[in-house]
């Protein structure tokens, strides 16, 4: 490598130094630190999806870089929609960070998001990996990236400005440097986006990927954790442990029971006092059990099983049990589980069971097996509200044309709405006029009249059930159970 004139190494004229990796957009292969690389040059050459420059060229550094500044200073003065992120940056706008709504959706969230309109208001869904080896791939991050580049599109294709998009999705781009953040997530993402605002949820159940932008937020996909309010509980229980879970349509967590007896031995005690062996049975929080003496007095195995399960039922229900009414479901060896119902004072214990020794289960396998033992738990409620709709199909208190469900959503006259999974339905709704205008593609001005439906039904506190198609009640997208004709 020659020296110039004052000893420096420069490179060799011809091909620019480096290593010849490409910067801009993500490789089919990458490292960590390759993404970080890229995520700077990605900030620093361009606004989202597409370079704003197009061509960004890598000079040569023993080019003159002074030469014909002025001019492109001109050019970018004559073109600011190719303007780069930081002169963005210098133009005046609103400090906008991402916040995240805390917990699971509920009702208040729901209508909070509801009550939220304006010229655009974007919606993301995606599903995330709480661990694996998506997480250390950066595999969502990956995809949210995509997604926030394939929402400046659909901003762009609507005629936003440049210095609006990048408003928008500044708080989503700055979300890509967080580490922490892509390090704790669970199995969906939501972002409610607007001019004024950037919104996320994480999910406890994942989410099909998709972009919505529109005069209001698409809140359907939220509706399975809003409407699922069942819970149980999951008891595991082998003569060396017992835990108590509570789950719900979504996953499980364990209750600590304060006093929880220690295996049987914590109940079941033997003392030697002479030649002769004492047997007690006693709790483990201080009780008084019954004393036995005498070589030949112990009473049999199954009995000293029932002292213990029947403490261990004594104390869930002194702690948690003695006010509930939620069905139980025991995960135990199967010559136990007979013993329990006998003992136990609760009387929710379901009939379906798990057998097997879950003593050092994961949780989350206990969990899976237990969800699907108490499936039609989950589907009673749904089952109901079919036989209701069916039982009043012959009156005048239901409904399956678009034209009449759609307005008693608004006026709250639905008590239980059925809505064809992924469906949509574009149109508009003038709730003054009472009029309905449905086009069969989507215009300009058209919001997607079943996420306004369900909407409005849960608004008014009425149930919505989201069905495959052949589960509809009615040969139609959308169908009701009126309150009233």
């Amino acid at each position: 490598m020659p020296k110039d004139q004052n000893g420096k190494f420069t490179p060799i004229k011809g091909k620019p130094s480096g290593n010849g990796k490409e910067g801009l957009g993500l490789r089919r292969s990458i490292s960590p630190d390759e993404l970080e690389a890229d995520l700077e040059m990605t900030d620093k050459y361009t606004m989202g999806p597409d370079e704003l420059q197009p061509g960004v060229h890598m000079r040569h550094p023993n080019r003159d870089t002074a030469k014909k500044a002025t001019q492109q200073q001109q050019n970018l003065r004559e073109a600011p929609a190719d303007k780069t992120v930081e002169e963005t940056f210098d133009q005046p706008q609103h400090n906008i960070t991402a916040i995240e709504i805390a917990g699971r959706p509920d009702k208040n969230t729901f209508a909070e998001l509801a009550a939220e309109k304006g010229n655009i208001c974007v919606t993301l869904y995606m599903p995330t990996h709480a661990s694996g080896q998506e997480v250390n791939e950066q595999q969502d991050l990956i995809c949210f990236k995509n997604m926030l580049q394939q929402t400046q599109k659909r901003l762009e294709e609507k005629s936003i400005s440049q210095l609006q998009i990048r408003q928008f999705l500044q708080p989503g781009y700055e979300l890509l440097k967080d580490e922490l953040f892509w390090k704790n997530q669970q199995e969906g993402l939501a972002c409610f986006i607007t001019e004024n605002s950037f919104r996320y949820l994480r999910l406890p159940m994942p989410m099909q990927q998709q972009i919505y932008c529109n005069h209001s937020f698409m809140l359907t996909p939220l509706l399975p954790i809003l409407s699922s309010t069942e819970q149980f509980y999951v008891l595991t229980f082998s003569k060396h442990k017992a835990k108590l879970f509570l789950a719900d349509a979504f996953g499980m967590k364990e209750i600590p029971v304060e006093g929880m007896p220690d295996g049987m031995d914590d109940v079941i005690h033997f003392e030697e006092k002479g030649d002769q062996q004492l047997f007690r049975t006693g709790s483990s929080g201080g009780g008084h059990g019954a004393n036995y003496h005498g070589m030949n007095s112990n009473p049999d195995h199954k009995t000293d099983i029932a002292n213990y399960l029947e403490e261990v039922d004594k104390t869930i229900w002194k702690e948690v049990l003695h006010n509930k009414h939620i069905p139980l479901i025991m995960a135990a060896v199967d010559y136990l589980q007979p013993i329990f119902r006998k003992v136990t004072r609760y009387q929710h214990v379901a009939d379906e069971a798990l057998t097997g020794n879950f003593e050092h289960e994961k949780a989350t396998k206990i969990y899976r097996q237990a969800r699907e033992k108490m499936q039609p738990f989950f589907d009673k409620r749904k089952e109901q509200a079919l036989d209701k709709y069916n039982n009043g199909s012959t009156g005048a208190l239901t409904a399956s044309i678009p034209d009449d469900v759609i307005p008693a959503t608004y006026y709250g006259q639905v008590d239980c709405l059925f809505v064809e999974k992924n469906a949509q339905l574009w149109g508009t709704f003038d709730e003054k006029e009472n009029r309905v205008i449905i086009h069969e593609v989507q215009e300009p001005q058209d919001e997607c009249l079943l996420n306004n439906a369900i909407t409005q039904t849960i608004l008014h506190n009425g149930d919505v059930f989201i069905l495959e198609k052949d589960k509809m009640p009615a040969e139609s997208s959308i169908a009701a159970s009126l309150r009233y004709a």
